[in-house]
C-alpha cells in the first residue's frame, strides 16, 4: 500500500509517540504482537486508549499477530511474574533475548502479505541491546527483503534522535499518560516500583514535564519513585 507504514505498537510511551508522529502525514497500521508476557493485557488496553484519544483517522485498526514465547523463555520473569526487575536493578535485567528479531520477523511477513514496504519501531538512542542498533535494523531489513522477495525498510526514526526525556519534552501535548511502560501493571495503573516505572519517572523529571501517569499506591516497605 503506497504511502503507508506499519508500526510495531506496544502501548508503551515510545511506540505511542511514534504512532502519533507518523500518523500526522501517513496512513499507519499498528501491529501488536502478543508473546504471552505478563503485562500485555493492560498494555493492549493502553494502546487502544491512546489511539482513541489521538483521534487521527490515519491510524488504522490495530492488527494482532500472535507469537507465544513460552517454549523459548520457559520460567523467565516476563512470563512467570517472579523476580520482576525492580527500580534498583540494572537495565540489563530487563533484556528479552531476541525480542526485536522475533517481532520484526513476524511483522515483516505481515508487511509482505499486505504490500506495506515500510516497517517502523520506536527504539530510542539509549537502548543498549544488540537487536536495537541502527546496523541491526539495516541488515535485518535486507534479510527480510531477500527472504520474502519483497522490499522491506525497517525504520527507527527515534534511534539517533531521542532520549526518553527529549521525547517527552517534544511531545508533551500528546496524551502520554495513557501509554503504559510497566513490567507489573495493576488494574490499568503503573506499579511505580519496577525498572521501567523508574525509567519513566526519571525521564519526566529530566524533561521538566509534569508526569500525569497514574501509579499504584506505595506498598509498605517498598521504595517508590513518585
Amino acid at each position: 500500500m503506497q504511502g503507508s507504514i506499519a508500526v510495531l505498537s506496544s502501548g508503551g510511551l515510545d511506540s505511542c509517540v511514534l504512532l502519533a508522529d507518523l500518523a500526522r502525514k501517513t496512513k499507519v497500521y499498528p501491529l501488536y504482537i502478543p508473546n504471552g508476557l505478563i503485562w500485555e493485557k493492560e498494555e493492549l488496553k493502553a494502546l487502544h486508549a491512546f489511539i482513541r484519544a489521538l483521534g487521527n483517522h490515519n491510524v488504522q485498526t490495530v492488527t494482532k499477530l500472535l507469537l507465544p514465547v513460552h517454549s523459548l523463555y520457559g520460567n523467565h520473569w516476563s512470563l512467570s511474574g517472579f523476580g520482576i526487575p525492580s527500580a534498583q536493578d540494572a537495565d540489563s535485567k530487563i533484556y528479552l533475548p531476541g525480542r526485536n528479531v522475533l517481532l520484526l520477523s513476524l511483522a515483516g511477513v505481515w508487511c509482505s502479505l499486505n504490500d506495506v514496504s515500510r516497517l517502523a519501531i520506536g527504539t530510542l538512542s539509549t537502548n543498549p541491546f544488540p537487536d536495537a542498533t541502527a546496523d541491526f535494523f539495516t541488515q535485518f531489513g535486507k534479510t527480510l527483503s531477500a527472504g520474502l522477495s519483497f522490499q522491506i525498510n525497517i525504520e527507527a526514526p527515534f534511534r539517533e534522535k531521542y532520549k526518553k526525556e527529549d521525547l517527552i519534552r517534544d511531545h508533551q501535548a500528546l496524551p502520554l499518560e495513557l501509554s503504559l511502560t510497566c513490567l507489573a501493571p495493576r488494574a490499568g495503573k503503573h506499579c511505580g516500583v519496577c525498572n521501567k516505572c523508574r525509567e519513566r519517572q526519571i525521564a519526566y523529571k529530566a524533561a521538566g514535564v509534569p508526569d500525569r501517569t497514574i501509579y499504584a499506591k506505595k506498598r509498605k516497605g517498598v521504595l517508590t519513585w513518585n
